[in-house]
């Protein structure tokens, strides 16, 4: 019985290797040694046209048998060996929970949305309210409507990106026949709230704004503004004045000096610009303020009669004062910050800072 002998010793030799097999891989490549298309056992059952007669019966016998162990101890040893590798991934996954934690850094607004809302806070705080308004405009709104003029370099195609240009229509002073842009200044939304409501008007207007202009350190092609808008009847220069000095006082500090300079804008008659006292040299010149002592932070002016007849509000009535600033100038005068660029491009270094 030489092949049942065979197949004996087969057997204790997979035995041991079963036991020996160290991992599950270890452990495969017994079963399909021994027991696979091509292992050593199947073999004998694929050979058993070659037996003699009066031996096959118990040659089978004794491969199934031997089959039937093996098995077994391949299902054993597999329960060990993954039972003792799942201990181990825990125990190397373990966490020590007397080891410190790990502090999740909290966010923060950025530093455009802070300036944006702390300007909001302190004209709510003055009985102002905030509207809003499209961005991508007509150009009635964006223009005719402000008293552009019709050859002011602003409407060029060098200076406003155009989504549907007009330019050369003959009705494009007509509300609907206009051409559409990305809005130049938030000042439309002044337009439309004096076309929809009636005096007495308190509004800012928050928003984004787009020119063709090349990204360096004083200038951006998208940008923020705040807008305010005042009609009510007896408003004069000095309320605007007043607005706005405290309006700078808040924003810089009580120390800080205001003046109003002579300019023209569209919109306005007359119009000024307004500048603040320099904190870093406190009036005195420095590189900062290039030597005046002085730093530009926005344009004003009462709001200029032919506008109230685009809204149809009674100039003889009504007068009122407008403004505009450029929120990421105010933010990087309030923080002396040289570049526009270092507040849109998310270096977390410096917005942190804030």
């Amino acid at each position: 019985m030489a092949i049942v002998d065979e197949v004996v010793a087969l057997q204790s030799e997979t035995l041991a290797a079963i036991e020996a097999a160290a991992d599950s891989a270890a452990l495969e490549q017994v079963r399909v040694a021994v027991l696979g298309k091509s292992g050593s056992l199947t073999a004998y059952l694929r050979g058993m046209g070659s037996v003699p007669q009066e031996e096959r019966a118990e040659v089978g016998k004794t491969v199934n048998t031997v089959r039937g162990v093996v098995e077994e101890a391949l299902a054993s040893r597999k329960a060990a060996l993954d039972a003792a590798e799942l201990a181990a991934s825990m125990d190397a996954s373990a966490v020590d929970v007397t080891l410190p934690g790990r502090v999740q850094q909290m966010g923060t607004r950025h530093l455009i949305n802070g300036i944006i809302d702390e300007i909001s806070e302190i004209f709510l705080g003055l009985g102002y309210s905030v509207a809003k308004g499209p961005e991508v405009e007509t150009e009635y709104y964006n223009f005719n409507a402000l008293n552009a003029p019709e050859d002011h370099p602003s409407r060029g195609l060098a200076d406003t990106f155009y989504v549907v240009d007009r330019s050369n229509d003959a009705h494009k002073h007509v509300k609907g026949e206009s051409g559409v842009l990305l809005r130049t200044q938030t000042s439309p939304v002044q337009a439309r709230v004096m076309e929809a409501q009636k005096p007495p008007i308190y509004i800012i207007s928050p928003g984004k704004v787009y020119r063709r202009d090349v990204a360096d350190p004083s200038h951006l092609p998208q940008f923020h503004q705040i807008e305010g808008l005042v009609v009510d009847e007896g408003i004069t220069f000095g309320d605007l004045k007043g607005t706005l000095e405290y309006l700078c006082k808040q924003i810089f500090g009580e120390e800080r000096k205001t003046r109003f300079r002579a300019h023209y804008f569209p919109f306005t008659e007359p119009s000024a610009e307004v500048d603040v006292s320099c904190g870093i040299c406190h009036g005195e010149g420095c590189r900062f303020c290039k030597g005046t002592g002085w730093l530009e932070i926005l344009g004003c002016g009462m709001v200029d009669p032919n506008v109230y007849g685009y809204a149809g509000i009674d100039p003889e009535k009504y007068s009122g004062f407008a403004f505009g600033m450029g929120v990421e100038r105010i933010a990087c005068l309030k923080y002396n910050v040289p570049d526009l660029r270092m507040l849109v491009e998310g270096d977390m270094r410096f917005l942190r800072q804030f």
